[in-house]
């Protein structure tokens, strides 16, 4: 190999040696293999040369390039895995240093109000069942025997929406999930058994009342069914919720279109103190009855055969009530503050209360 070849084998070589980074590393490369780099340049004077001259030239020319490639090749690789172990060794986790401390989420009261009831109801044999949030008219009023001059109809009290086109028939956005319990008698063959939580709407919005809340209603259908297993299903989940086994439990005559008889439910408190059970005072929680003869036939079912209870209550009161909540607004302000000390534990079940 004549002197120059030589020559350029141990700069290149020693330039590769140098090169600690892929820059460097490059540079060396095109300024050897590239188009204007110092080993091209010997090839294109080739041409200038004799064909014999050409010949022996041409051939060390070329030995240089095969030798020189592996080399810049394997110092590429080798500065490539340089590089991945420094990074490696930069970005190595210590699995021995403790965790850092992170803030947990929890769950609303609202939705482990729900996960309770659930549990509760679930125990006596009910299933949860669902509906959409806009209901025609019928199915949240017309149904459920709700006469055309009842206040509740009026646009003072309810969110109307445009009918469907090419319909007439009026959309409401629920005020109660009564709709599912309608939806559940025609859709399904009885016995029955169902509670249906869920979202609600009414134009009404102060400290007890919000535009939306959350109800849950419950049905029993069946044959033989009387005011007896209404009032020990209603007194076996307000005792089971409120963790108090002697809980006492009042129900009170009223009137709903729905359902005949029809009861409020009460439940023993302390006007003075707030205390759930104690004193001598009651409060309302929610409203009961025996579904109406006429919703029964407005669902397809024999009153004669069937026989059924309906129940119903708003989730925030309870959970007001609870823990003591006392604005219903602060339900829907998404403080973070206020969720952290009424909230639950994501990792805690939905559990009943020790005893019951």
């Amino acid at each position: 190999m004549s002197d120059d070849l030589e020559t350029l084998r141990q700069e290149t070589l020693a330039a590769l040696a140098a090169a600690t980074d892929r820059r460097e590393w490059d540079a060396v490369r095109v300024g050897t293999l590239g188009k204007s780099g110092r080993l091209t340049a010997l090839l294109k004077e080739l041409g200038r040369m004799t064909p014999e001259a050409r010949k022996l030239r041409g051939a060390a020319v070329n030995r240089l390039r095969d030798d020189l490639t592996r080399e810049i090749e394997a110092r590429g690789a080798e500065i490539e895995s340089a590089i991945l172990n420094a990074r490696l060794a930069a970005e190595r986790v210590d699995v021995t240093l403790p965790v850092r401390p992170e803030s947990s989420g929890a769950i609303h009261p609202i939705s482990r109000t729900m996960e309770e009831m659930a549990a509760i109801f679930g125990a006596m044999g009910f299933k949860v069942a669902e509906g959409p949030d806009i209901e025609t008219d019928w199915h949240n009023f017309s149904a459920l025997n709700t006469p055309d001059h009842h206040p509740a109809r009026t646009d003072q009290d309810t969110f109307y929406l445009p009918a469907r086109e090419g319909t007439s028939q009026e959309r409401v956005l629920r005020t109660q999930t009564s709709g599912v319990q309608i939806r559940t008698m025609l859709g399904e063959e009885p016995p029955i058994r169902i509670i249906a939580p869920g979202r609600t709407y009414r134009a009404d919005h102060d400290a007890t009342h919000s535009p939306m809340f959350h109800q849950c209603e419950g049905l029993v259908i069946d044959r033989g069914i009387t005011l007896a297993h209404l009032k020990g299903c209603l007194t076996d989940f307000l005792r089971a919720y409120f963790g108090n086994p002697d809980l006492l439990v009042r129900f009170r005559a009223s009137y709903f279109p729905f359902t005949e008889p029809s009861m409020e439910v009460d439940i023993g408190w302390s006007r003075k103190s707030g205390e759930i059970g104690g004193g001598g005072d009651w409060l309302e929680v929610l409203g009961s009855g025996m579904v109406h003869p006429r919703v029964l036939a407005n669902c397809g079912l024999d009153p004669r055969e069937w026989q059924g209870f309906a129940f119903g209550m708003g989730i925030e009161r309870l959970t007001m009530l609870r823990h003591g909540i006392p604005d219903l607004r602060s339900f829907y302000e998404s403080d973070v503050r206020w969720l952290r000390h009424y909230g639950a534990s994501p990792l805690s079940p939905a559990l009943l209360h020790e005893g019951l």
